[in-house]
């Protein structure tokens, strides 16, 4: 009864109280968002080209990197480029030009709200930087998808996620601990997934009673195999989020038996946060068309591009409309996606769809007693490592030995505080397997252009012998 009266409280009344306090909108956003979700065709397309006229002029007028790539183009001052055609005429913007232009894209004006690092899925280090009206934009985004999962404020949450790579301070962890009580967010590592951490995972659901549980997809899956396999579940259908990785048909085939119908793929990452959510019809992406634009792009032989055509694979470009603080305009994700017919879907909401993404694949590893570690903890190591290593590759050799081959900033070698940093988490995460690392020039792409990231080499399979 209390729980039911706290979810009530803490979603409408708590919630809003303090996102006011600290000068937030997310509420107004919210129920904006709420509202053109099924707005007309028109409607949203008059909003984006208001949206994207402002961010392409701001760019060119206050930022030296667009100011420079534009005007090689023909664009100077921003107010000719206003629809999605008009937007295929500007230059995509590659990770690597990112990651060193953070300095040349930041703007004169507004001010630089909030800064953090992605080790994104090529393996190199990207400063992000937004401002206040992105954050708060970013925030409301993300309910509302949530929100079709029916996942809300006020909801208790299970997060199967990951964990810091390095420990944050007194403090800081205190002020955690209070700020998820107060949320009712209960968050459990996924890093390791032995048959006891997973049956740990099984008692914090059983204890917590969550509406909905959130996390890595293949995490998740890997949870919910283990709950089937060993006959555990004892709970009414719980709704499930999953991100940062692919959900494959079998994959939510697994979820649905342990725990039920509901369950969600959202596509998102550090630099924008929310690009797309499912609906209850679970028919691809329902893009956050007012917060970005999302464009699924082929390049074509001669170095062109064009837009993917429905049911074609390409690479995923954002555009995000409203951080000025520091522009990101037609950036290359690193992920591939497919493309979809421009149609309305049958749940109602006009705003378009893409997907599934394809390109977020994250080979899984091994400890030395055999259970399954995400690969993706390399990503939350690099995070606190940017500034020593450029890019990073792992790879799992057949016999289990692990080499971890990081191209250093220095350029011959890391810092001995960041190999003793390295050292211990694997230790932590990959127990009892052989490791070593490997400071080289370059790490090779592949012909798409890409990093493989994490490298699984398959054990080989005993042949029984003829007798």
């Amino acid at each position: 009864m209390f729980s039911n009266v706290y979810d009530v409280a803490l979603g409408r009344a708590l919630y809003q109280g303090w996102e006011r306090l600290r000068g937030r909108p997310t509420f107004p956003l919210l129920a904006y968002l709420h509202r053109m979700e099924r707005a007309s065709t028109d409607e949203l397309v008059a909003l984006r080209s208001g949206l994207l006229r402002r961010l392409v002029h701001h760019a060119v007028t206050r930022t030296a990197h667009y100011r420079s790539a534009y005007d090689a183009v023909g664009v100077r001052s921003g107010w000719e480029i206003h629809t999605l055609e008009d937007l295929h005429a500007l230059p995509l913007l590659e990770r690597a030009t990112a990651q060193r232009t953070v300095v040349e894209r930041t703007a004169s004006w507004p001010r630089v709200a909030y800064a953090k690092t992605t080790s994104g899925s090529t393996g190199q280090p990207l400063e992000i930087r937004y401002s206040d009206e992105s954050r708060h934009w970013r925030d409301a985004t993300r309910w509302r998808g949530f929100g079709w999962a029916g996942y809300r404020m006020g909801n208790k949450a299970v997060h199967v996620w990951g964990v810091p790579a390095v420990e944050p301070g007194r403090w800081q962890r205190a002020r955690l601990v209070v700020d998820r009580k107060l949320r009712r967010d209960v968050y459990v590592s996924c890093m390791v997934r032995s048959p006891e951490a997973l049956r740990a995972m099984v008692e914090t659901i059983r204890r917590e009673k969550p509406t909905v549980i959130a996390g890595y997809a293949q995490a998740i899956a890997d949870l919910a195999r283990f709950i089937t396999a060993e006959g555990l579940r004892d709970w009414d259908a719980i709704s499930v989020l999953c991100g940062a990785e692919r959900l494959w048909p079998h994959d939510r085939e697994d979820l649905e038996r342990a725990f039920g119908p509901k369950v969600f793929e959202t596509y998102g990452c550090r630099e924008f946060m929310l690009m797309g959510s499912e609906c209850e019809l679970h028919d691809g992406l329902h893009e956050s068309m007012e917060n970005l634009i999302v464009e699924i792009v082929v390049r074509e032989p001669g170095g062109t591009t064009r837009a993917a055509r429905p049911g074609e694979e390409g690479e995923v470009a954002v555009t995000d409309l409203h951080n000025l603080a520091n522009p990101f305009i037609r950036y290359l994700t690193g992920d591939l996606a497919f493309a979809r017919a421009d149609e309305p879907c049958a749940c109602g909401r006009t705003l378009r769809r893409f997907g599934p993404v394809a390109g977020r694949v994250t080979d899984t590893l091994r400890d030395a007693n055999g259970n399954r570690v995400e690969g993706i903890i390399f990503n939350i190591l690099f995070l606190n490592l940017s500034k020593y290593a450029r890019q990073f590759q792992v790879v799992q050799r057949s016999d289990d030995h692990v080499t971890l081959k990081i191209v250093a900033t220095s350029g011959a070698a890391l810092p001995p505080e960041a190999e003793q940093t390295i050292r211990s988490f694997v230790g932590t995460h990959l127990r009892g397997v052989p490791f070593n690392i490997e400071v080289v020039a370059d790490l090779a792409l592949s012909a798409a252009g890409k990093l493989h990231r994490v490298i699984v080499e398959k054990r080989p399979v005993a042949v029984p012998r003829s007798r």
